[in-house]
């Protein structure tokens, strides 16, 4: 179901066609008239409000103190019925959590400005996705709701005042399940920069222990992207930020981790932010180190480069799904494995000690 993305999670009801609607603009859960963009017009002896009284999406946050198997219509759930799974309700904003799993760190303030007008002036067309949470307290029994998938839309609508949103109230989820709708919903509107999806696809190889293969499955992308997207977080945490903030785009990173001696990588790097390269320039100058054979560091740490060994590093990044150095010094050398978490450290150690048939720390 995952690797439909999310919208399989979503109903449909039958006529709806938002084929000519950008996809920007969210509207509420008003049917839209096809050609207008606006809502018709009341029925004649009677108002807007009267022909929703026995949907749940009008019920309130109070539709959850009994069952989430209320249809849209009496005379729809005969024709169409759903699952509770399904069912949308109007949610109070305070009452719905962030999602602490969501990938996304930062939010084109502009953009949500623009998604909040949009949102007052036409609603939100595709619910938001939360799992219902409970917890006892002296007063009883409270309920809160954790934000799975929308979180975009949960800002904006903040932002534009609204006090409820329509929202999909779906079992208490799992915690990698949360990761996987958050990183899917935000892969599939494009709004993750490449930093981002490469920690998103990180944690769920390592919290999770899902191989690049089934992330690939899921997400819809091949192995070979999401290895490569993984391969980012091997970069200096300065280039990691400028890819971030779009200073330095995904194809120029991945070019610089060609360059494997950090002081030349950093060279590079000032060189294409000073410089503006671009790919042809980029490729063409770690072409040059490449084929130059002279070290980037100083000579006493010239590195001796070997086949086995290239194809032995290639292995354990793969196999641990981080950078590793392999440098040789004559019969020795020095093995390094890289990390950017405390979480990756547990992961990578975790990997070792039960390649090795020891029970984890």
């Amino acid at each position: 179901m995952l690797g439909k993305g999310l919208e399989s999670l979503i109903p449909k009801k039958e006529g709806d066609n938002h084929d000519n609607v950008p996809s920007d603009v969210e509207f509420g859960s008003q049917k839209v008239s096809e050609g207008t963009g606006r809502p018709p017009a009341p029925a004649a002896g009677g108002d807007l409000d009267s022909r929703h009284d026995d949907s749940p999406i009008n019920r309130g946050d109070q539709s959850h103190r009994g069952s989430e198997t209320f249809p849209t219509t009496p005379s729809e759930s005969r024709k169409n019925p759903k699952s509770p799974t399904e069912s949308v309700f109007q949610i109070e904003v305070d009452k719905i959590k962030p999602n602490p799993h969501q990938p996304r760190r930062n939010f084109d303030e502009e953009a949500l400005k623009e998604l909040a007008l949009s949102i007052r002036e036409f609603g939100i067309i595709q619910p938001l996705v939360v799992s219902k949470v409970e917890s006892e307290n002296e007063s009883g029994t409270s309920v809160e709701y954790e934000l799975i998938a929308g979180e975009r839309r949960l800002l904006a609508a903040r932002m534009a005042g609204l006090n409820t949103v329509p929202a999909i109230v779906r079992r208490p989820a799992m915690e990698r399940e949360k990761l996987e709708l958050a990183v899917i919903e935000n892969i599939q509107r494009a709004d993750l920069n490449p930093i981002e999806t490469a920690r998103a696809f990180a944690r769920l190889q390592d919290e999770f222990r899902l191989t690049q293969r089934e992330i690939a499955a899921k997400v819809g992308k091949s192995r070979e992207v999401v290895a490569n997207s993984v391969r980012l977080l091997n970069l200096p945490s300065e280039i990691q930020e400028a890819v971030s903030s779009g200073r330095v785009n995904e194809s120029q990173a991945r070019l610089l981790l060609a360059v494997e001696d950090i002081v030349g990588q950093r060279k590079l790097f000032e060189e294409i932010l000073k410089n503006n390269l671009s790919v042809r320039e980029i490729r063409s100058r770690v072409r040059n180190i490449k084929d130059s054979g002279v070290s980037q560091t100083t000579e006493s740490n010239e590195r001796i480069r070997d086949p086995e060994v290239q194809a032995l590093k290639e292995q354990l990044e793969e196999f641990l799904g981080t950078k590793v150095d392999v440098n040789r010094f004559g019969e020795g050398g020095k093995l390094t494995i890289s990390f950017y978490s405390s979480e990756e450290l547990k992961a990578i150690t975790d990997k070792l000690l039960r390649q090795n048939g020891i029970q984890s720390l």
